[in-house]
């Protein structure tokens, strides 16, 4: 019999020789976490039976998702649980989990800090004092927390104002687009599609981004979306003006951009996550009902 030599291919890093230019290759690392439901693991049956003002409130959870998942649009509704002692409170954490949007909300006379839980579409919403006290602890069912939509601008500009003898050396594409903000400031509706300024595609020099933050300003309400990498979402001093950035798992930042409109939907839920969450706890309702 014959040899046959069969030729081996091997691929994959370090495989394949250097560039001549000594340059190597840089393969962007793709995440490898991802989030995904899990079913809560709960307390017994027997220490919940010692819980029912905790159980009252997921039941009132459990019927108000039933509701707004048949309705064709969520009014937002809470529920304060402020009066619940610690052992309730823990339940209703419990059950609800943490999900993937963190928020972070400080004004003048308002702090907040405000979680989604792993069922889409139900917030826990904890309001402080300067002595970081709380002051109101409720559970939201909305798209987005009512404090995420009243309160964010309401001392926000109506337009971008700075002088034209007073931008830096160094800025060079920045003024043109404070002119597309404004006007797309002015024309925003409720309703309407979110316009988006991609700064990653655009000719931005460190001195143009600097002056876009300072002239945005800053608002009250920061917040983290955690899927595929980061998404980190700042309102400005702008109304209806958002600064949102993308980063990989290394948090390297791969998409800048301004959002002029509604809250980025990122940071939002969807209807299809309020009917599939008012499924979901209801599963986990059954086991103690």
């Amino acid at each position: 019999m014959n040899e046959i030599n069969i030729p081996v291919t091997v691929s994959g890093p370090g495989s394949q020789p250097a560039e001549e230019d000594g340059a190597d290759l840089d393969i962007l690392q793709l995440p490898d976490e991802m989030s995904t439901f899990t079913m809560p693991s709960l307390q017994s049956v027997e220490d919940v039976s010692k819980l029912q003002d905790g159980m009252a409130v997921l039941r009132q959870l459990d019927a108000t998702l039933k509701q707004q998942a048949k309705a064709r649009q969520v009014t937002p509704e809470y529920i304060d649980i402020n009066h619940l002692d610690t052992a309730n409170k823990q339940l209703i954490d419990q059950v609800l989990g943490e999900g993937e949007v963190s928020m972070l909300y400080r004004s003048s006379d308002t702090q907040a800090q405000i979680q989604e839980s792993v069922m889409a579409g139900l917030w826990r919403v904890r309001y402080y004092n300067d002595a970081a006290e709380v002051t109101a602890d409720t559970v939201e069912v909305a798209y987005v927390p009512r404090l995420s939509l009243r309160h964010v601008f309401k001392q926000a500009a109506h337009r971008v104002e700075h002088q034209r003898d007073s931008i830096p050396d160094g800025v060079i594409n920045a003024p043109p687009l404070l002119a597309e903000i404004n006007d797309k400031v002015a024309e925003f509706r409720p309703g309407n599609d979110n316009h988006i300024i991609n700064l990653t595609l655009l000719p931005q020099t460190e001195a143009d981004i600097e002056f876009l933050t300072r002239v945005l300003g800053k608002g009250p309400l920061t917040i983290l979306s955690r899927g595929y990498g980061n998404c980190r979402i700042t309102s400005t001093g702008v109304q209806n003006v958002w600064w949102v950035q993308y980063f990989n798992s290394q948090d390297k930042n791969i998409l800048n951009t301004i959002e002029i409109g509604a809250i980025p939907a990122v940071a939002a839920a969807a209807h299809e996550d309020i009917q599939d969450s008012a499924e979901r706890l209801s599963e986990i309702l059954e086991a103690y009902l």
